[in-house]
């Protein structure tokens, strides 16, 4: 079945409870799945990638596919959990995302993620003439779309009626065991109060979680859910795809101590973009300094 409000999130996989989001703008697959299992070597808690077909700057930047590269990476991983950071939720069906999920969730023994969010890059919409309605269609296009989810997730058959997705007769077999985590994917205070409703968990911008995690936690408490069933996840995105992000960087030089501080200011978990190979050189190598 999806998961119910109030149900138990797994952290901390690793040896290091920090999540690592590999660049997929401008780096090869073969680049990708070697630093995942770098990165799972390790100790780190898990990979993540991005969901773009076109580049922000020079549209002839090779851009890797998300799914495809999380599927890739959960037959070369082990231990590591595999998240989408986060879906577009205008890129694909519900119900195909559905089906893609429970096979992934298969392929990778449980250790799936699923991130996703209403979506923020126009000119690839332009570009590809994939529809990009306003803010509120696609806010209200994403809690539709958890609920197919969900729904699909519990085998069915499944009726329901809805503006965007309806469904009738609809089958979900088989399904997934257990039902992957939806983290939803907000940087406003809208979209964190529709995370707190719909989501088992909430990943916003390090600029923008301590902002919003108030009116996160109202919302939660609304909703009559319970904190200890959600996964709240800081992200670190800073930098350009083809410059490291991480020189520097308290996660290269204080990784305790700064998990420290987000999981004071309330956090579960981060995170970290890794663009280039430095940066996950330089994160295997603090790896050894934990």
């Amino acid at each position: 079945m999806g998961r119910q409000a109030g149900a138990a999130v797994s952290h901390g996989r690793g040896q290091l409870p920090i999540g690592v989001c590999l660049g997929s703008i401008g780096p090869d697959a073969d680049w990708w799945l070697a630093s995942a299992r770098r990165l799972e070597a390790a100790g780190y808690d898990g990979v993540w990638c991005w969901d773009h077909f076109i580049s922000r700057g020079d549209r002839r930047t090779p851009v890797l596919e998300a799914w495809t590269m999380l599927a890739a990476a959960a037959a070369q991983t082990e231990r590591l959990r595999l998240g989408s950071f986060v879906l577009n939720v205008m890129n694909r069906h519900p119900a195909v995302v559905a089906r893609m999920a429970a096979t992934l969730q298969a392929v990778a023994g449980g250790r799936l993620v699923l991130g996703i969010g209403i979506g923020g890059h126009p000119a690839e919409h332009r570009a590809l003439g994939i529809p990009f309605p306003d803010a509120p269609e696609r806010a209200a296009r994403l809690e539709e779309a958890v609920a197919v989810l969900r729904a699909l997730w519990s085998g069915g058959p499944v009726d329901r009626d809805s503006p965007f997705y309806p469904l009738r007769g609809a089958m979900g077999f088989p399904r997934p065991d257990p039902a992957p985590a939806i983290i939803v994917g907000a940087q406003t205070r809208t979209g964190s109060r529709l995370a707190a409703r719909i989501g088992d968990g909430w990943t916003a911008p390090s600029e923008t979680f301590e902002r919003d995690l108030p009116g996160y936690m109202a919302s939660l408490a609304e909703a009559g859910r319970e904190r200890g069933g959600q996964e709240l996840l800081v992200a670190f995105e800073g930098g350009r795809s083809d410059r490291d992000a991480l020189a520097g960087s308290a996660w290269i030089e204080a990784p305790r101590a700064e998990l420290a501080r987000w999981q004071a200011a309330g956090a579960d978990g981060v995170i970290v973009t890794a663009r280039t190979p430095a940066d996950v050189d330089a994160l295997v190598a603090a790896a050894g300094r934990w």
